[in-house]
């Protein structure tokens, strides 16, 4: 047994010297990768009516607490991101915090959610090929841009980390730019007046407010992908924590002021907010711009698109990191020898999500509903690796003596929040089939915790070993960030 497990220790590289591009990425260009995995157009497009459908005139306060409550898990995220970079994220994190136990739960969490993700999104886009096309008389099944989508989604993310972020960047703002336009036209159509029916409440419950929670911060998650990142990004200790912060709050803005907006352009129209899988195709002509309409429609679909990536990219990371520490097979931990990318993890991710996508697709399950069943499913596995992070980040100042009160009160703010989303979609007992999302969760945590007690069975040690690698990892990125600016 001794000689097995010395040789499962020279078989786990760690995540020092990972074979990864380095030092490649601008602070622009990674917080691309959180700004494409939040999919900013996502909310107005799709999500942000079904959080009217709960909470109504309180739809903007609903992205306030959220925007409130992730830019404070953004702070707890940071105190290990100014310290540490590795394409492990909160994985690593996590572990440094709580144990590798607990952080190799949450990665296990977090790919379920990244893949969930790129599920979901994904058929947000598909729905919105198909308004586009049903507008020009073509009808296609969705099948053949499913495959398309993936197809594309998958070359690039194997080919060229660098190329990802530059074009979910330039994507993503160009769609949010459109929706912005729209979103002055309406209040400049309403002379720039407040809506009091939405900052009085009308209508708004405490349980609406509750239940659309959870929805509005699906909205934000992957915010933090950014940190998978942290091989590739230059300068990785300054720019990935500025990126967290600076996308979950610049998102917050986007939704509050596109919700608010998308509210007031419905008023006198036809059909209610939460009735319309294509609310600006209603907006827009109600506004005078209804060539806008296609626009959008258009960004929509590329917006979702280069979320599905920014997914795949962010999945591959945290499979590649934790391969290299022996828990998953150790394929999956190898880099390209030319492209420097996680190109074994991006192929199963990238089948993985084009498997589910079609599946559900060919057994008639709407496309609108493909993203909300799975997007809620993806919830869970965030909130958890959050709530996580939160619980982590005072101890780790604990145990370096540099805890203070503000240090724990955000952490229990947050806590706080992100565990009413949590429970909100648990009591009161949500509607079939949101009634068996907690179970599926539950049974594929259960099924992770099985696997590491298997893993720990076979090589004892192997949780001790990335104790010492995650301490390492933190040595090493401090270490590289002091001769950084030293040669500055």
């Amino acid at each position: 047994m001794a000689s097995t497990t010395a040789t499962m220790s020279i078989a786990r590289p760690g995540l020092t010297n990972s074979g990864l591009k380095s030092d490649c990425l601008s602070f622009v260009e990674v917080l691309g990768q959180s700004v494409a995995h939040i999919s900013p157009t996502l909310t107005p497009a799709v999500v942000a009516p079904l959080v009217f459908a709960s909470a109504g005139n309180g739809t903007w306060f609903v992205y306030l607490l959220a925007t409130v409550a992730l830019a404070l898990v953004g702070l707890n995220i940071n105190q290990f991101a100014r310290g540490s970079a590795s394409s492990g994220a909160l994985y690593a994190f996590i572990g440094q915090g709580l144990g590798p136990v607990y952080g190799v739960l949450a990665g296990w969490a977090l790919v379920y959610a990244s893949v969930t993700t790129a599920v979901s999104v994904f058929a947000g886009s598909l729905n919105y090929v198909q308004v586009l096309l049903h507008q020009i008389g073509v009808n296609i099944s969705a099948i053949i841009p499913c495959v398309i989508g993936v197809a594309i989604a998958w070359w690039i993310a194997f080919k060229d980390v660098k190329l990802s972020a530059k074009v979910m960047l330039t994507l993503e703002f160009i769609s949010m730019g459109l929706i912005a336009i729209v979103s002055f036209v309406v209040l400049a159509k309403n002379g720039f007046r407040l809506d009091m029916s939405q900052f009085s409440f009308k209508g708004v419950t405490p349980d609406g407010i509750r239940m659309g929670l959870m929805l509005g911060f699906f909205s934000y998650v992957g915010f933090e992908s950014a940190t998978t990142l942290g091989d590739e990004a230059k300068e990785p200790l300054k720019t990935i924590p500025r990126a967290v912060l600076m996308s979950a709050l610049l998102a917050g803005l986007f939704f509050m002021f596109s919700s608010y907006t998308q509210v007031l352009g419905f008023h006198g129209a036809p059909l209610t907010l939460d009735k319309s899988d294509a609310p600006y195709n209603v907006i827009c002509p109600n506004a005078g711009v209804g060539f806008l309409a296609p626009l959008i429609s258009l960004g929509a679909v590329i917006s979702m698109w280069a979320c599905t990536l920014a997914s795949i990219n962010a999945a591959s990371r945290i499979f590649f990191a934790m391969s290299r520490h022996g828990l998953f097979p150790s394929s999956l931990g190898n880099a390209h020898g030319n492209n420097f990318t996680p190109h074994i993890a991006v192929h199963i991710c990238s089948v993985i999500t084009l498997v589910i996508t079609a599946v559900m697709i060919l057994k008639k399950v709407a496309l609108t509903d493909i993203c909300g069943y799975l997007g809620t499913l993806s919830s869970f596995g965030f909130l958890v690796a959050y709530i996580f992070i939160c619980i982590g980040a005072p101890i780790a100042l604990a145990r370096i003596k540099r805890l203070r009160f503000w240090n724990i009160l955000i952490s229990l703010v947050a806590i706080v929040i992100c565990g009413a989303a949590l429970v909100s979609n648990i009591y009161p007992v949500p509607a079939a089939p949101g009634n068996l999302f907690p179970y599926i969760f539950l049974a594929y945590m259960i099924l992770g915790g099985v696997w590491l007690l298997i893993v720990r069975g076979r090589y004892p040690n192997i949780i001790r070993e990335i104790a010492q690698d995650l301490d390492l990892v933190e040595e090493v990125s401090r270490k590289n960030s002091e001769l950084a600016a030293t040669n500055i």
